[in-house]
This record gives C-alpha cells, sequence and structure tokens, in this order.
C-alpha cells in the first residue's frame, strides 16, 4: 500500500497540519500509523466527517458512484463514461469514433479497424476513463493542486509525451506555449498563478455556474501544463458542478467551435459561453430525465 505524509494528507484536502495529525491521533484516519514521530497515512485514506450532520448527496452524484462501483451498463454512469471522454478528447484532436470508444470502454479492445489507429487516442481514452473515476470519487473535495496535478499525470501517463524529455507528466510546463494564437502564462509564473486562481476560487462560499465557469476561463489562459489542459479544465468543471449541486454538462463537437468563442470573448461578452454551457447543461438534463434521475 503507498503512504503519504501529514504535509501531503493536509494539501490534498485543504486542512492544516495540526489538524490532519489530530485525526491521526485519535484513530480518525483508518490505516495511518506511526513511524518514530512521523505519521504514515494511507493514500486513499478519506478526510473524516466533521459532527454527526452529513450533508445530502447530489443525486447524480449519488447515482455515479453506485454505478461506477457496480459497473452498471447501459446507465448514467456507462453514457457519460462515454460521451465526456469521447467529446473532450475529439476537441483535442483524437480521431477515434464514438463507437471506438465505447468499445474500448465495454470490452478494453478497439474492435477491428480498416484504418490506421494512434497509440497516443487509444491511451489517452482509457486514461481519460480513470481521470472520470477519479473525480466522481474525489467530487466534493476541494480543489488543490495536488488534484488537479494528479489529473493530468492520470491522463498522460503512457503517452509518447510521457517520453520526451521536456514534457512534465503530473507537473506543470517547461516550456512556453499558446492556445488558438494567444499568450499563455510564462512557465515560470504558473505555479503562483495558479495558487492565487485556486485561492480566489476556493474563497467562494456557494459557489454558482458562472463561478464554475470563469474558474475554467482562468484556468485556460493559465495554461499550465504542456499539453492535456483542455481535458484537465473540462474535468475540473465537471467536478466541481457534481461537488455543488449543479447539472454538468458535455461540450459536443457541434458545440466546439462556439465553446471555444466564449473562451475567448469571457470578460466581454460572457453570454457567448454561458449560453454555450448551458445548451450542453440542456442536452446532459435531457440525459438525467431518461435514466430517472432528479436534478431540480
Amino acid at each position: 500500500m503507498e503512504y503519504i505524509s501529514v504535509t501531503q494528507f493536509a494539501e490534498k484536502y485543504g486542512i492544516s497540519e495540526r489538524t490532519a495529525r489530530n485525526y491521526c491521533a485519535s484513530g480518525k484516519i483508518e490505516g495511518a500509523f506511526l513511524t518514530g514521530k512521523t505519521w504514515n497515512i494511507p493514500a486513499d485514506a478519506v478526510l473524516p466527517q466533521r459532527g454527526t450532520t452529513k450533508k445530502k448527496e447530489f443525486p447524480l452524484l449519488a447515482a455515479l458512484r453506485e454505478q461506477k462501483a457496480s459497473r452498471l451498463k447501459g446507465s448514467i454512469y456507462h453514457r457519460t463514461q462515454i460521451d465526456l471522454t469521447y467529446n473532450s478528447n475529439h476537441i483535442e484532436g483524437s480521431r477515434l469514433t464514438h463507437d471506438q470508444t465505447r468499445y474500448i470502454f465495454e470490452t478494453n479492445t478497439i474492435g477491428i479497424t480498416d484504418e490506421t489507429v494512434n497509440v497516443d487516442d487509444v491511451v489517452e481514452t482509457v486514461n481519460h476513463f480513470r481521470c472520470i473515476d477519479y473525480i466522481i470519487d474525489h467530487a466534493e473535495e476541494k480543489l488543490t493542486e495536488n488534484l488537479v496535478k494528479q489529473l493530468h499525470l492520470m491522463l498522460k501517463s503512457g503517452t509518447s509525451d510521457s517520453r520526451k524529455d521536456w514534457f512534465a507528466v503530473g507537473d506543470y510546463k517547461q516550456l512556453p506555449n499558446e492556445v488558438g494564437g494567444q499568450e499563455t502564462c510564462s512557465p515560470k509564473e504558473v505555479h503562483r498563478q495558479i495558487k492565487v486562481l485556486l485561492a480566489d476560487y476556493n474563497a467562494i462560499k456557494q459557489k454558482s455556474f458562472e463561478d464554475i465557469l470563469d474558474f475554467h476561463v482562468r484556468f485556460e489562459q493559465i495554461h499550465p501544463f504542456q499539453d492535456g489542459n483542455g481535458r484537465v479544465g473540462r474535468l475540473l468543471m465537471f467536478k466541481e458542478c457534481l461537488a455543488n449541486g449543479i447539472v454538468p454538462f458535455i461540450i459536443t463537437d457541434d458545440l466546439k467551435m462556439f465553446y471555444y468563442r466564449g473562451l475567448r470573448e469571457w470578460g466581454h461578452i460572457n453570454g457567448f459561453l454561458t449560453d454555450t454551457c448551458l445548451t450542453a447543461q440542456d442536452q446532459y438534463k435531457s440525459l438525467l430525465d431518461y435514466f430517472k434521475i432528479t436534478y431540480k
């Protein structure tokens, strides 16, 4: 089993190290043990619930967790995995079809095809499935740099990029990059700007749909990773919708250009991105209606 330190556990959940040590000492973190004066905490340990009142779980999140555990086919979990993975990867240039994506999820094979299949497309598809599982499991956790980096590590592990010396998998970019012809944050400024972004966002007690979109735009403008920024950013949006009881959404291929325009115009005409994402949200609501999952 993998173990983490008190400092890592505290940063992961956005609590003080003192609080984390108290949880260990009081036996509230299962599996934690002392080596000398150092606490060793299981890497998959969860944050203990404070008090006796537990926040009611968002029905969609509850359904996704239950269906993920049972690997229920033909469910909202099954559909979300395929649709979110296909569309988010397709936006970034993946040539796999929706059917191929579904086949990989359902059978762990790519099936028979007459066309050449890019290995990275397959690897990143499988990795994206794991990322979705991760955000379902960690949906209600506070956003931290560790969580953001973990998603990037999961997404890009095993790809051809991961074998490049200058490509930092699971860490911030080392070389300048741009998106859509627009300059982004310089590598040496990424850590500072991400910390500011997370501090601003986490300070909002009741996060709205617009707050989540604003976070996404600022994240994409920073463009913290060498590659994979769009997919990580959209995963974070999906996670934060689940965390705040907001119906999430999937940017489909027919909405891609409107989505790009919305990102460019945010701060001038916010309605472009808001309307695009609300349209995508309506599409996801229709799925929830079909599967009879309440969201109002």
